[in-house]
């Protein structure tokens, strides 16, 4: 799945699959228990495929950085937790992404990061793979 179809929603822990479009919102369905509900377009939602990070020189899609996460860990979960200490998460990032932009980039922010990715490998809907030829025919 693309992350086209994965979701952030403000005030909702972990991410949430697109499943259809409502004439008042759309419904979702969590990755973390998979109950459904339905989402009001008030709701402050994120489509992952629209998220970047901040780095010194430009902004790096989030997908870019979850397949350099993907290559760190051969495509397994990551090594450190999101619940780690600032210093652990902020180093394994630094390793990632080492001209990732301090300033701008909290630790919340990290941590997010690297949650998603572990929920998206975990539920098998990391496929970086679709996202490289997808972003190569709009360039």
């Amino acid at each position: 799945m693309a992350l086209e179809k994965v979701l952030a929603i403000s005030g909702k822990p972990g991410l949430y699959k697109l499943v259809t479009q409502t004439r008042t919102g759309f419904i979702a369905e969590s990755l973390i228990d998979q109950k459904r509900l339905a989402i009001g377009i008030q709701q402050n939602v994120s489509v992952l495929s629209e998220i970047a990070i901040y780095t010194l020189t430009e902004e790096v899609p989030l997908a870019d950085v979850f397949r350099k996460i993907s290559e760190k860990e051969n495509g397994k979960e990551t090594a450190v937790s999101h619940k780690d200490s600032k210093d652990k998460l902020e180093e394994y990032f630094f390793e990632v992404l080492p001209d990732y932009d301090e300033d701008r980039v909290y630790v919340s922010d990290i941590k997010k990061v690297i949650q998603w990715y572990n929920l998206l490998v975990k539920n098998d809907l990391l496929n970086l793979d679709e996202e490289s030829s997808s972003n190569d025919e709009e360039e």
